[in-house]
């Protein structure tokens, strides 16, 4: 397919569901009444807006860190999880919040983002003087792991139920309530861990063919991985610092639109990171329109979309096999 037909379709259907994000909720507000004295456009512009801007964002980052990922580990299954640096965000939050007992966006984001960054470093150190991928992989497992069982500990000593409850529930991802004020704290992270990703389209391009190969292009193989390192931690970091842990995003997207784009890793980067909005942005309208007086949390949603995605892509696996 045409890339630029591909991305303008996709751009499109962006601009599309962040219309209907704007108006989809319980209470639904027209189109009509974007333009006059309806006292319901109040909700579009307090609660809606700053919330469609970042599921925009947040969705365009995911999809993006997850098709360079997968890229520069020549691994279809890879997404911002395998760094740790989602795992380690989230440990920051939680951190913030049994530690300091803090309730602030602000506190939140700034600790968990202090985490993501002390991890970044922590994964640059255990991959150091080695600019293949299994070392690089290996890093994030012990990160992802070694984030896991501290923010499982720091909820066990939990001073009381509530603090429990409210830990949980941010862990599992939303973007309820969310306003300008993390708007404001997420969205230069996310474009500057964005745009370091963007620059990792040729090098990608010359993985391919195998590390030695594209050494011999002039690859610098050290500084794709300190880029893919900070690209995907300050993308991923803010994400998670302001919205908790949304998944299965950087996993589907580049899965869906692969077969559009072609083989070239560099040919599905903006193609994702649009994907990854338009993803985004259609599951926290769904949850919204669902059934309750209370919302599915997003990351719930997206691993009920995630998890029969990947059962479908495995049985295609095994019946490929057979045959």
């Amino acid at each position: 397919m045409n890339r630029l037909f591909l991305n303008l379709s996709l751009l499109l259907l962006v601009a599309l569901l962040f219309a209907a994000s704007l108006m989809a909720g319980k209470a639904w507000v027209p189109f009509d009444a974007w333009f006059s004295a309806d006292p319901r456009w109040w909700i579009i512009a307090e609660l809606r807006f700053p919330r469609a801007i970042l599921g925009t964002a947040i969705g365009a980052a995911l999809g993006l860190s997850g098709a360079v990922l997968q890229g520069y580990l020549r691994n279809p299954l890879a997404d911002p999880a395998v760094l740790g640096i989602s795992s380690s965000a989230a440990l920051g939050a939680v951190a913030s919040i049994v530690l300091f007992a803090a309730t602030a966006p602000l506190v939140i984001f700034c600790v968990a983002m202090i985490v993501a960054c002390a991890s970044m470093l922590l994964l640059a150190a255990l991959a150091w003087r080695s600019e293949g991928a299994v070392a690089f992989i290996l890093a994030g497992t012990v990160l992802a792991s070694l984030s896991a069982a501290l923010t499982a500990f720091l909820i066990s000593v939990a001073p009381n139920p509530w603090m429990t409850a409210e830990i949980i529930d941010w862990l599992m991802g939303a973007l309820t309530d969310r306003s300008f004020g993390e708007v404001q704290l997420a969205l230069p992270f996310i474009a500057l861990g964005c745009a370091l990703l963007l620059f990792t389209g040729r090098s990608l391009d010359a993985l391919t063919l195998g590390e030695d190969a594209a050494r011999s292009l002039g690859v610098r193989l050290g500084v794709v991985q300190m880029l893919v390192v900070l690209g995907t931690g300050l993308a991923v970091g803010a994400s998670v610092a302001v919205t908790g842990i949304v998944g299965f995003v950087g996993l589907i997207v580049p899965h869906l639109l692969r077969p559009l784009t072609g083989a070239r890793p560099s040919a599905l980067l903006l193609p994702s990171a649009l994907g990854g909005a338009a993803l985004v942005l259609a599951a926290d309208s769904l949850v919204r329109l669902s059934p309750g007086a209370s919302e599915v949390r997003l990351g719930i949603a997206m691993a009920l979309i995630g998890t029969p995605f990947f059962f479908v892509l495995l049985l295609k696996g095994r019946r490929a096999s057979w045959i």
